[in-house]
């Protein structure tokens, strides 16, 4: 992805650096050759070129770019399972993906890691975005997933022959477990998306208090992936999960919905970031009913929302990390309304913007691996940068609408927005 050559000055806005810290009231960013060179206040900014591109943030927010954290590219409009997989051909999936990485981007967020990918078209994906041949965040790939055999993502019968290998490795043993993982690391991708337990949606065989991959499991793709280089990730809701995933080395949770005592010291020990992705739950309760779900099926996510909730509370109260992200391309959560997420957090959850803002940008880079040159407004780091027009302290919500964005950078250059 090319930086941006020249110097560009973004002022007349308050900043907002992503560490958690209290906006610098009328501050500015001096950007040379894509990276930031001076952040601060505007009476000390230091002198720039006569043919500099100056951008006037309109008394608004001067902010890194979004980090979306749980990002699924291949999902689109899903209503069942089938939607998944086997609903439209992979080549079709592949532009519904690029439509995604482009609106994503649009939606102000410059970042953001694969939760899962039918085949590994994410892989591909952020290739093109890297050679700017599409529009869309900075991607981590994950590419399949991995989940046990009869587990919750082990949906289609048996009698249908067809398989899973598209979107799901399945594994039974310690042996699969290593052999699916190589097959990953063949097809090039940076995190492995697992499925420790199951969910709501699964009520009858894999509910969120199940597991669906024995420890033993989970080891041999923790051992398999580190040795190659890769990260592991899972889908974590039932305590045991979670558990489970803690002691075998996972670097990041998704979900970690029921979290005690004992996992929360765990979690804590090891420094483990959280991506609880808990808007997804809200919307499945109130839009649940149209799509045809079960009253088990949503009493099962009322559930989930509910200890989601708590634990979310528990481990920032802690001093833990959670990421922002989850979940978007379900017909009832669909793309384009990620920053709801942001805005659940602080009226519902009960978080403070800046807290959200800091999970959303600092956390978010963290978990990519990249925190040395994203995430924040520092000098040196590329200049991925989100100014709105608006105070997002003050209203969060001002994010969940595009129209507010004077520009949404990627090193140093403007890709959406309205400059």
């Amino acid at each position: 992805m090319k930086k941006e050559t020249g110097t560009v000055v973004v002022k007349n806005g308050q900043l907002v650096d992503g560490t958690g810290a209290p906006p610098t009231p009328d501050g500015a960013l001096l950007i040379e050759d894509g990276l930031i060179s001076y952040v601060g206040d505007c009476v000390a900014l230091p002198p720039v070129p006569n043919d500099a591109r100056v951008i006037d943030a309109l008394g608004g927010t001067i902010m890194p770019g979004l980090i979306e954290s749980h990002f699924h590219p291949t999902y689109f409009n899903v209503a069942a399972l089938e939607d998944l997989d086997i609903k439209y051909p992979v080549e079709y999936v592949t532009l519904l993906a690029a439509c995604n990485a482009k609106l994503a981007l649009e939606c102000g967020y410059t970042s953001a890691r694969s939760g899962g990918s039918l085949f590994n078209i994410d892989v591909w994906l952020k290739k093109a975005i890297e050679s700017d041949l599409v529009l869309g965040p900075r991607l981590a790939a994950s590419g399949r997933e991995i989940c046990g055999a009869g587990g919750l993502m082990d949906w289609n019968p048996e009698f249908r022959k067809i398989g899973m290998e598209g979107l799901m490795l399945l594994i039974d043993g310690p042996d699969e477990a290593r052999r699916a993982v190589r097959k990953l690391v063949k097809d090039g991708i940076e995190w492995v998306k697992t499925y420790p337990t199951g969910d709501a949606a699964a009520p009858d065989i894999n509910d969120h208090h199940t597991l669906c991959m024995t420890f033993e499991e989970m080891n041999a793709v923790v051992q398999m992936a580190h040795n190659h280089g890769m990260k592991v990730t899972g889908h974590c809701r039932a305590t045991e999960g979670i558990k489970n995933a803690l002691a075998a080395g996972y670097d990041t949770l998704e979900h970690g919905t029921f979290i005690d005592d004992e996992t929360l010291d765990m979690l804590l020990a090891r420094d483990v970031p959280v991506v609880p992705a808990l808007y997804f739950e809200l919307m499945s309760i109130e839009r649940g009913p149209e799509f045809g779900m079960s009253q088990q099926v949503i009493d099962g996510h009322q559930e989930t929302l509910d200890g989601g909730a708590e634990s979310a509370r528990r481990i920032l109260a802690a001093g833990g990390r959670l990421g922002m992200g989850g979940d978007y391309g379900f017909a009832w959560n669909p793309h384009g309304d990620y920053a709801k997420e942001l805005s659940f957090f602080v009226n519902y959850v009960g978080l403070k913007p800046l807290e959200v803002l800091k999970c959303a940008t600092k956390t978010g880079a963290e978990i990519l691996g990249r925190s040395h040159e994203l995430g924040t407004l520092e000098v040196g780091k590329l200049a991925d940068i989100l100014v709105v027009d608006g105070d997002v302290v003050e209203d969060i919500a001002i994010l969940e609408d595009r129209t507010r964005f004077i520009t949404v950078m990627q090193g140093g250059t403007s890709k959406a927005g309205r400059v």
